[in-house]
């Protein structure tokens, strides 16, 4: 999962839209679960789950949602051969065999891998699901006019550089096997360790070929999941999910399928959802929201009132905010200076400008601080946490600025608490302190993420922030300090246009292991050795709170997304 302002179009989700501190994620009620009004805190089948959010789930089709362990909503109705594990924290940041039996077997040093699918898989008119279905569900993400998805399959698999997709190409990928109808093979052009977590994203839901069509499959896509779509409004503002009559649970081990409705309502105000969920009245008592956070002054009131705080969802998602440099750009090609920077950053008061110390934890590493990311606690420029000004000045002093210097600070203008005027000012006060006259540049959203992305246009001084695509060092990582990801013409995200050659063949042996466990701490020794070159400096990362109705039960929020995850929740 990319920078946010980019995740609508992608998830934390995060759909993940997409989708930030150490330990497990912290549910509302001490019992982890909401108890009704009788007292039995049990989950029941039946009932109307309703979902208020802020963006709609537009593009609705596998092949085009660019999710974190399947997404959310869309994960009630696409499987994939691998998921999320649906628990509670830093269990829940594991991979798990979805509609296959296992996580896949790698060979070939990782470079091949294979799948059994389980059997008795069916979509929802009755159909057997087969692994052609699964291959041609990948295959048609390469079309051009289903663009949108997770990009790594076009890098991974062999001949997917060039691949147009089945509608110019009907003779399909090679690269992808399928012996018999329960046996997928994957080539790979490169060793990928973390094949599995891939495979838990929505490209690899299976999509029956004869029912594909096109552009407006997203309008009744065929489930393989427990729920299936009966009406999609405006491109997802509107979607009504009833039960799948073919799921079985016996062939899912993740999703528990309480409601027997999901009602997702989207283009709300967050103030108008965060307002209905504490009013908790009508349809409402069973209602959550899987993108909308409490702001500063909502979490205020709500910590007050002691129903209210039961009812909030605290999530940990990985996700770092922080200060880039582009290191073509003067004063910032003298490392001297971004450590400078580094050390005289007041952390507190920028948590302060996020909303405080219950929506923002401080960072100094680049990594989250998660275990499945390889988080090894470090600190090379100690700052304190109010910003070490003296080290700061003699670091200049030595760079031939002891007078100080002025420096201009690129920020967006989205009231976002991240990249906002807020943070901005925040530094800009804790720079003053060692001499450092901070002028701030204040962009619009679209034109904001266009300059920084533009290798053209990167300014030397900005604020950033990335999410994970899966929880490993991975996808976190490489694509900012990969020096072969450096895009000259297009989005590029190396901001320090780093080009190790042993940062480079790391990532490469990292990528060979199918230990992920062995490869999580490779990934934290990275990340301190990145580190010392002072190409960002690590601000915070968020933490999510969220309200859900008086009426919901069996909260479950992983570290994996950070959010409530609806395939969990019973409202009845």
């Amino acid at each position: 999962m990319r920078q946010p302002s980019l995740i609508a179009r992608r998830v934390a989700a995060a759909s993940v839209s997409l989708v930030v501190a150490a330990g497990a994620a912290a549910c509302g009620p001490e019992d982890n679960d909401a108890k009704s009004s009788d007292g039995d805190s049990r989950p029941h089948k039946g009932g109307t789950l309703t979902v208020l959010n802020s963006n709609p789930q537009s593009d609705f089709d596998p092949a085009r949602l660019y999710t974190s362990g399947g997404g959310n909503v869309p994960s009630l109705v696409f499987r994939t051969l691998t998921t999320r594990n649906r628990e509670n924290g830093a269990a829940g940041a594991e991979v798990v065999p979805d509609l296959a039996t296992d996580t896949g077997r790698p060979s070939k040093n990782a470079t091949v891998w294979t799948y059994t699918l389980k059997k008795g898989l069916k979509f929802e008119d009755g159909t057997p699901i087969t692994s052609a279905d699964i291959k041609y569900g990948i295959e048609r993400s390469f079309a051009a006019e289903l663009s949108g998805g997770a990009p790594y399959l076009r890098d991974w698999l062999i001949g997917g550089a060039d691949y147009q997709g089945p509608y110019k190409d009907k003779k399909g990928l090679d690269s992808i096997e399928t012996p018999d109808e329960l046996t997928i093979v994957f080539h790979l052009n490169k060793p990928e360790g973390e094949f599995p977590y891939l495979a838990t994203q929505t490209q690899f839901t299976p999509v029956p070929k004869a029912k594909d069509k096109g552009t407006k499959y997203e309008e009744h896509p065929v489930s393989s999941g427990p729920y299936k779509v009966v009406k999609n409004e405006n491109d997802g503002e509107r979607l009504t999910l009833e039960r799948n009559t073919y799921w079985s649970a016996s062939t899912d081990a993740e999703r528990k399928a309480y409601p027997d409705t999901i009602d997702v309502r989207s283009g709300l105000d967050s103030s108008v959802i965060n307002q209905r969920l504490s009013s908790s009245q009508g349809a409402d008592t069973t209602a959550v929201t899987t993108d909308t956070n409490l702001g500063p002054a909502e979490l205020a009131k709500v910590t007050g009132d002691k129903e209210l705080a039961s009812r909030v969802g605290t999530g940990h998602f990985g996700y770092t905010n922080y200060i880039a440099f582009n290191p073509k750009v003067k004063p910032f090609d003298d490392p001297k200076v971004r450590q400078a920077i580094s050390y005289a950053i007041d952390r507190s008061s920028v948590i302060n400008a996020a909303g405080g110390s219950s929506l923002a934890e401080p960072a100094t590493t680049y990594l989250p601080n998660q275990k499945s990311f390889g988080y090894t606690p470090y600190d090379l420029f100690p700052a304190g946490k109010s910003g070490n000004a003296a080290k700061a000045k003699e670091l200049l002093a030595e760079a031939g600025h002891k007078n100080g210097l002025t420096v201009t600070l690129t920020h967006s203008n989205s009231k976002d608490f991240e990249t906002s005027p807020e943070i901005a000012t925040a530094i800009q006060d804790a720079l003053k302190k060692a001499g450092i006259t901070v002028k701030l540049q204040g962009l619009e959203d679209n034109d904001y993420s266009d300059k920084i992305h533009s290798a053209k246009t990167e300014p030397g001084f900005f604020l950033a922030h990335w999410g994970a695509d899966w929880p490993s060092g991975g996808p976190f990582l490489a694509p900012i300090f990969d020096g072969r990801q450096i895009v000259k013409d297009g989005a590029n995200f190396n901001s320090g246009f780093l080009n190790d050659k042993s940062v480079n063949d790391e990532i490469d042996a990292i990528n060979k292991l199918t230990d992920l466990d062995e490869a999580a701490k490779r990934w934290g020794a990275l990340d301190k050795k990145i580190g010392e070159q002072a190409l960002t400096v690590p601000l915070f990362h968020p933490v999510y709170k969220r309200l859900y109705g008086k009426s919901v039960k069996n909260i479950v929020i992983s570290d994996w997304t950070g959010v409530l995850d609806i395939s969990q929740v019973a409202v009845k």
